[in-house]
């Protein structure tokens, strides 16, 4: 649980070279020698070093939070790039755990910082999470999320929840004793596929800079034990429009994990609770019937009569298309089910394969009997696999 507040004799000192360093906090009278201290005395944990996790630790870092955790296991692409901006160019193919750790030091040295390369799991969560005083969640999946939320829960650590999407942003304080947790603003996943990805949707640049110094900021605010911070409110952003909103929240005492009664008191499977995990359907089913990209390229080779219908939206064909398809987005897939000829065997592809399947079952519900085999990894599949030329985004 939450260790009780330090005495002033308890914090550490702080040498010449951080009073040079943080002069511009400590002449502010909110935060002063005291909060510094407090500040460099601080534990944050940090799930995730990508668009949110960027301007989150780097502000931590150069603001003096003493000790930093950062949590990731993937490695630095050039799409991350537009927005992940504690990686560089040269840091392609790296482990992100590295590039951000080699950032975060040379914006201030003096500060400690932990590399987890690994996935967060509800394994090893609560004993990475027990040791650190704030949790600031930078994730980009509901299963982490609702991982984060519960270890917080359980640990009585303060979750700085962010997300992102497209041109919109969300930012709240959660699991802090008496306010909301993130069951209760959001009690269920949505369905698996509902809501796209930020690979499959896009997200503006900027966004998690923004979204991710909000994170930041309330961070400081809960070290620092002053301001007003986001508990019980959940601050929503439109960078499209300019315009910020604010939702009031409260705990709701019927929450499985934070209520009056909580019937969850250990971690669960998360990929299953969001709908992620499943019994592989029987082996006649259509869903099944998948291609390679590389076993297609050697279909056509060969003569095949294959027919490729792309799901994708009519701005991804613009990036990057593979030669005599038909474009179909996946919104008017089941209204133009005529258009699919059942005597050829058509072959679905989006991106990365999982708007094809949900395409497959939308001709299936509409009655369409004819063959269809999704391709396996989309286009990206493609443009690895097959054909460099061919853009990946």
């Amino acid at each position: 649980m939450t260790a009780p507040r330090k005495s002033l004799a308890e914090l550490p000192e702080l040498s010449n070279a951080e009073i040079g360093r943080y002069s511009r906090h400590l002449i502010l009278p909110e935060v002063g020698v005291e909060g510094q201290r407090r500040l460099k005395d601080a534990k944050v944990l940090l799930v995730g070093t990508g668009g949110l996790g960027a301007p989150l630790g780097m502000y931590l870092a150069a603001a003096g939070v003493g000790h930093l955790g950062i949590v990731d296991f993937d490695n630095v692409d050039a799409s991350n790039l537009q927005r992940q901006i504690i990686h560089g160019t040269k840091d392609i193919g790296r482990p992100k755990i590295a590039s951000a750790k080699d950032r975060l030091l040379d914006i201030n040295p003096h500060i400690q910082i932990t590399a987890y390369e690994t996935r967060l799991t509800s394994a090893n969560a609560l004993d990475i999470i027990k040791d650190y005083d704030v949790v600031a969640d930078g994730t980009d999946n509901f299963p982490t999320r609702y991982l984060v939320n519960d270890a917080c829960v359980l640990l009585g650590k303060p979750n700085v929840y962010g997300s992102i999407f497209r041109f919109e942003g969300q930012a709240s304080v959660f699991a802090v004793k008496g306010g909301a947790c993130y069951r209760c603003l959001y009690p269920e996943p949505p369905p698996p596929g509902l809501v796209p990805s930020c690979a499959e949707g896009g997200v503006l640049g900027v966004l998690p800079g923004i979204v991710g110094s909000i994170q930041a900021n309330e961070t400081l605010k809960l070290i620092l034990g002053g301001g007003e911070p986001l508990i019980n409110r959940l601050v929503l952003f439109d960078a499209w429009k300019m315009k910020f909103r604010e939702l009031k929240l409260r705990r709701n005492p019927a929450c499985p994990v934070c209520g009056d009664h909580p019937t969850i008191r250990a971690l669960i499977d998360y990929e299953q609770f969001c709908g992620l995990k499943t019994e592989a359907p029987a082996a006649n089913t259509d869903e099944l019937v998948e291609i390679s990209a590389t076993e297609l390229k050697n279909r056509i080779d060969l003569g095949h009569d294959v027919r490729i219908v792309d799901v994708r939206e009519p701005h991804e064909y613009a990036i990057a298309r593979l030669p005599n398809t038909k474009l179909i987005p996946l919104g008017q897939v089941a209204s133009r089910v005529s258009e699919f000829d059942p005597s050829h065997e058509i072959v679905v592809m989006c991106k990365a394969g999982m708007r094809s399947l949900k395409a497959i079952r939308a001709l299936r519900a509409a009655g369409y009997k004819g063959p269809l085999t999704n391709l396996t990894g989309g286009i990206s599949a493609w443009s690895d696999d097959v054909d460099p030329s061919v853009p990946r985004y």
